[in-house]
């Protein structure tokens, strides 16, 4: 303990010795506070200097002082009873933003025995909402009766059913599912920071995001972790505008262990709130804090966004989400009934899969749909049923061409079975009624070979690769087999 009575009048302690008092202080501190308590209201503190019996600490808000004068005076004032002495006194260097740039304004504050005699030695200095301190009472509140938005925010954001579990991993997300449980497992130690899921609307950027947050509650429910679109943060940050909270409003999201800010693109022209986030998100990652990101494209094309913030976003992982593949979207559906403890027949699986391409969420409205639509005619689950509810969804629909269509309309031009193009049998007549169909599931759907392969009785991309070579050789050679070509073309109105 330094003896601040018997210390030389003019005692100045800087350097490597203030930083060692500062040390024994946060070791004291460490104590008797919880550890995020701990991590959000002491480690940013920065001591400046020492002299004749006064500790100057830095504090990065006017809000900050208040919370740690507010909830955590008895600790300070043991701690520097403990490390100074009975005589010691404490002094805030407190940033404060005038509108103008940052300046500092100075309070400073006796820590005595006894807390009914602590004494601000600045009583004229106005408080956060332009009103001057009754005399000797420390009268600063953070909120007014109005509260903004994220002064009510109690929990994460995060919905409960959105977890890996029930997150399908496929070729279209395995290194951001991948990034994701990683980051989970450790969030702000790998290198994965910030975590940017990029892709188009409906393929899963939501739910992997909350799926991270919700695995990283679960392993440390002591994480506080936010979710936000970054709507919402909008118009958050407007409101502290208009409430004059702006110092509340950043302390806020610092204090976050995790942040999760969906569709960051709709930052795009909005420079004071990009301002606001570069902010944030430096002292977050600083903090070894986790960022984690989505937007509907990739950082080199969001419009409207600084170069600065940009770069940032490349600091860490980028990973894309793309379209899901025919393989993925069976397995989609087919975790979707299987947890609804619906049945639903393969060829009507298969349909749905070949016919809804480009949104797993476009996919999953739609088997919302026709489950209603099956239970309230009390119908089966059919083919024709899914196409209806699919037509009343996607626009032209009657008129896109589809595998089972395509099979149809060969297996009549031959006289052939549909069952027959998709068994194991070998005949001539069939083998070549087969690849004429799988040549033109190729021609005309973005089917790719595998996911064509698995229409006809799941065989391999390479019999569907040979298939359409030797069309093409016939094609070449055949002048009859050229008409029956043509024939066809003209049916799927393939020009």
């Amino acid at each position: 303990m330094l003896d601040t009575l018997s210390s030389p009048k003019n005692h100045i302690m800087v350097g490597s010795d203030l930083t060692k008092l500062w040390d024994r202080c946060l070791n004291t501190i460490r104590e008797s506070v919880a550890p995020q308590a701990f991590a959000t209201w002491f480690e940013p503190i920065i001591p400046q200097r020492f002299e004749n019996g006064c500790l100057t600490i830095q504090v990065p808000s006017q809000y900050f002082y208040e919370v740690l004068e507010e909830h955590f005076l008895s600790v300070l004032r043991v701690v520097i009873e403990k490390e100074i002495g009975p005589n010691g006194k404490l002094n805030y260097s407190v940033v404060v933003d005038n509108g103008q740039g940052n300046n500092q304004d100075r309070l400073t504050m006796n820590l005595p025995a006894s807390r009914n005699e602590t004494i601000f030695q600045n009583p004229n200095k106005p408080n956060a909402f332009g009103n001057k301190p009754a005399s000797n009472q420390p009268t600063f509140s953070p909120f007014t009766a109005e509260q903004a938005d994220w002064q009510t925010i109690e929990d994460s954001q995060l919905i409960s059913t959105y977890t890996f579990e029930n997150y399908l991993e496929g070729d279209c997300n395995r290194l951001a599912r991948s990034a994701g449980m990683a980051v989970a497992s450790k969030p702000g130690v790998t290198a994965f920071n910030p975590l940017m899921i990029h892709g188009g609307v409906g393929l899963g950027k939501t739910h992997l995001v909350q799926a991270i947050g919700n695995k990283i509650k679960q392993l440390d429910p002591n994480k506080f972790v936010l979710y936000v679109s970054t709507d919402r943060f909008v118009n958050q940050f407007i409101d502290a505008l208009r409430l004059n909270k702006i110092q509340y409003f950043t302390q806020f999201y610092m204090q976050v262990d995790v942040l999760i800010l969906d569709d960051i693109q709709s930052l795009g022209g909005k420079e004071k709130t990009q301002d606001i986030f570069f902010n944030i998100f430096n002292h977050l990652h600083q903090k070894g804090k986790q960022i984690i990101l989505t937007s509907d494209r990739a950082p080199k094309d969001l419009q409207g966004l600084t170069d600065r913030l940009v770069n940032r976003f490349r600091w860490g992982l980028m990973a894309e989400l793309d379209r899901p593949d025919f393989e993925t979207r069976v397995a989609i559906i087919q975790m979707k009934m299987e947890s609804e403890g619906i049945y639903m027949p393969t060829d009507v699986i298969l349909y749905l899969a070949e016919s809804v391409e480009n949104s797993i969420r476009e996919l999953e409205g739609i088997l919302v749909s026709l489950v209603f639509e099956a239970s309230v005619n009390n119908t089966e689950f059919n083919v024709e049923l899914a196409r209806k509810t699919i037509s009343r969804v996607i626009d032209n629909f009657e008129e896109q061409i589809d595998i089972d269509f395509i099979q149809k309309s060969v297996s009549e031009y031959f006289h052939i079975p549909i069952e027959q193009l998709k068994a194991k049998t070998r005949k001539k007549e069939i083998v070549n009624a087969r690849q004429v169909a799988m040549y033109f599931a190729k021609t005309c759907t973005n089917f790719s070979l595998k996911a064509i392969g698995q229409h006809f009785g799941g065989r391999d991309h390479t019999t569907v690769l040979h298939a359409i070579d030797t069309v093409n050789s016939h094609l070449e050679n055949d002048d009859k087999f050229k008409e029956i070509i043509s024939d066809l073309q003209k049916k799927f109105k393939v020009k």
